[in-house]
């Protein structure tokens, strides 16, 4: 390698690490500024105080958890199926679970007002109970290209017609065999996809907003229009929560050795 393109190399380097964290550290300098003269954690300590906070994370954080929990329950079986059985549905299901990428929220969100008003056969909008369910089910949908590429990576890391054929042999049902054969197996990569699915909950902001939930999302927009320096102490944790999530699946695949199943 040459010594001009260890010098280009370095230079796209430090300009992507200062186009990032440059911005970065301007935000978490200003959010420090809330005393006037010194720098002190006030923004902080006013918003971890905020009830409102408390109430509006705490409830981003049930329905992050509801919505890992969906999200495995469809995906796995589903990736399962199609790489044990249908492998010729591959592209289709793919093609399927992207179109969340190319689906604005907000289309998504005006079907399910429209499909489950009061006035509907199905008025889940008409009680909190049913909203939430609508809003995990939204989540879901939005968390799906992630949470569908993760379990599938794992998959194709082990062999699931050999481990399936084994488990039947030794009279293990379909049940037995995702909980307690194929789960352990991919649950790095389950794992993955929950951390990313995690951190598109805490964020989001056009369902909840439009669905009238007290989710975190909503709150980051209302405190940024009438507060000066919360908003950015916000940004900071909000930033470190979605990293802390990368973060926790790097470290998750650092400790495990993958093997190329056979084909």
């Amino acid at each position: 390698m040459s010594l001009w393109t260890r010098l280009t190399g370095w230079f796209a380097l430090l300009f992507g690490l200062g186009y990032f964290a440059l911005p970065l550290l301007g935000l978490t300098e200003f959010s420090l500024r809330a005393r006037r003269g010194v720098y002190s954690l006030d923004a902080y300590a006013k918003v971890i105080a905020d009830p409102e906070f408390q109430q509006t994370f705490l409830y981003s954080v049930s329905m992050a958890l509801v919505t890992i929990a969906l999200g495995v329950f469809l995906v796995l079986p589903t990736a399962f199926w199609v790489r044990l059985r249908l492998p010729a549905a591959r592209p289709y299901v793919e093609f399927i679970t992207l179109l969340p990428l190319v689906i604005p929220a907000i289309v998504i969100v005006f079907g399910y007002i429209r499909l489950y008003n009061t006035s509907s056969w199905l008025p889940l909008t008409g009680t909190i109970m049913g909203t939430n369910l609508l809003l995990a089910a939204g989540y879901t949908t939005l968390a799906l290209p992630y949470m569908y590429r993760a379990i599938d990576t794992g998959l194709r890391t082990i062999d699931v017609a050999t481990l399936t054929e084994a488990a039947q042999s030794l009279g293990a049902g379909w049940t037995t065999i995702l909980g307690r054969i194929i789960l352990p197996n991919v649950l790095v990569a389950v794992l993955s996809g929950a951390f990313l699915t995690f951190a598109i909950v805490i964020g989001e902001f056009t369902l909840a907003a439009l669905l009238d939930r007290p989710a975190f999302g909503p709150y980051l927009q209302r405190i940024g229009a009438n507060k000066p320096y919360e908003p950015f102490a916000l940004s900071v944790i909000t930033f470190i929560i979605t990293w802390g999530c990368m973060g926790l699946i790097q470290l998750a695949n650092r400790f495990t050795t993958y093997t190329k199943a056979p084909r």
